[in-house]
């Protein structure tokens, strides 16, 4: 069954063709899809476009469909084209006239928007939580972890002294600027496109806000030609949200696959989240960092792919938009399991203490020593010079403990108590 379908025979190929994927991924937006047709029915109704017994008719039938969903998922039959399909054939199947009614003032064009945008802003929600689990994770480790220094690189040097209270919270500290990207997401799937139909609206009545109010949208797409140009913006921006998120955790993993090689000897893992060698039986491989790594760097790539779909498109709705669809559905997926992957491993990230007692970092401390020496009296420009000719000359002493840090965001005071209180302003935040 297609909704579009006159009669006429369709070629075979063609026909697998321009369908591709879709089913499967439209399996995905099923539930969506009832909701939709049943704040439509309801608005159908109200304008007059449906009895009251019609419309009790169609949502009570589409409240046992989606209770059916919820409990044993859905199927979309080989001969269907997609899910507006399915459920339009099973109503009418069950319903028979009535059912056949259910499209009334709508086209596939703003149903397939609808249930793109409700099933984004659901999953994006989802994932928004998964990152503030993970920042609240991390910040417990730098909250343990607060006082056991961390040597401090930049261009692969030795740089200064830091801490893991700077290094878990910092991690932290971007899950949490990830929410703003993943809010801004959000917003752009939270808008009712339905009634623009086709992209030029309808002539019924249609009663807009009335169904905007009724999926608790926070407003409506106005003019109908913006609502149909929002499909594949919506899929871009919170392909952007995720790769921003993905980047995040690619950096992360990094991080920790460089410090527990033998040449840093920073973190250990557990060793049932370590594989091995079929040759050398010393190896601890920490792929499970390497393989979020790899996935999150592949994350990366979901908005350009995106934009190459769309980026040349005219006003309007073009089949191409159909490709948008199976490359961001995964991509929601991938995210949600790295963002688990991260939180469960996360806990056993375990550092390795008194690691800047090694001759190896010593000149961490030359920025401490040139402070000494501002705070007894030289300018700073003075003592960089002469701590640098000590370095030069060999005759460099690190002190024995780094000088005392007071402000927010240093090895003394890396403000996790801050990054706390965001933590909690964004989980009583409803976006």
């Amino acid at each position: 069954m297609k909704l579009w379908d006159k009669g006429a025979p369709i070629d075979a190929l063609m026909q697998e063709f321009t369908v591709g994927a879709d089913r499967d991924m439209d399996v995905r937006l099923a539930r969506w899809d009832v909701v939709g047709n049943i704040a439509h029915a309801s608005m159908l109704v109200s304008v007059g476009l449906l009895t009251k017994d019609e419309g009790d008719t169609l949502v009570a039938e589409l409240g046992d469909m989606l209770e059916s969903i919820d409990t044993h998922g859905f199927v979309i039959d080989a001969g269907m084209e997609d899910v507006h399909s399915q459920v339009e054939y099973l109503l009418t199947q069950k319903l028979g006239e009535v059912g056949k009614k259910i499209h009334t003032g709508r086209s596939r064009n703003d149903q397939v928007l609808l249930d793109i945008k409700l099933w984004l802003r659901h999953e994006l929600r989802g994932i928004r939580q998964q990152v503030l689990d993970l920042a609240s994770t991390l910040l417990t480790k730098a909250e343990r972890h607060i006082d056991v220094l961390l040597p401090g690189y930049t261009h692969y040097q030795v740089a200064m002294p830091s801490s893991f209270g700077l290094w878990f919270g910092g991690h932290a500290e971007a899950l949490l600027e990830d929410v703003r990207v993943l809010d801004m997401a959000i917003d752009a799937a939270n808008a009712n496109p339905l009634g623009s139909a086709a992209g030029y609206g309808s002539s019924f009545p249609l009663d807009r806000e009335l169904v905007t109010r009724a999926l608790n949208f926070q407003r409506m797409h106005v003019t109908s030609t913006f609502a149909q140009q929002s499909r594949g913006r919506t899929e871009r921006l919170a392909a952007v949200a995720i790769a921003q998120v993905a980047s995040t955790l690619a950096r992360y993993a990094t991080d920790v696959v460089h410090y527990m090689s033998q040449n840093f000897g920073f973190v250990t893992l557990p060793v049932e989240f370590t594989t091995g060698s079929s040759i050398m039986p010393h190896k601890k491989n920490p792929d499970i960092f390497e393989v979020l790594r790899a996935r999150c760097n592949r994350l990366q790539a979901l908005p350009v792919e995106i934009g190459y779909v769309t980026t040349n498109l005219p006003s309007g709705y073009h089949r191409d938009l159909q490709f948008v669809k199976d490359r961001i559905v995964p991509g929601i997926d991938e995210v949600s399991l790295c963002l688990r992957i991260a939180d469960h491993v996360s806990p056993h990230v375990q550092p390795v203490d008194d690691i800047m007692s090694a001759d190896l970092y010593r000149y961490a401390f030359t920025v401490d020593r040139v402070n000494d020496l501002v705070v007894s009296g030289m300018s700073f420009r003075d003592a960089y010079r002469t701590i640098g000719a000590e370095v030069e000359n060999g005759t460099f002493t690190a002190p024995s403990e780094p000088v005392a840090s007071t402000h927010i965001g240093s090895i003394g005071n890396p403000g996790l108590g801050i990054l706390r209180e965001r933590l909690q302003q964004h989980r009583s935040t409803r976006v």
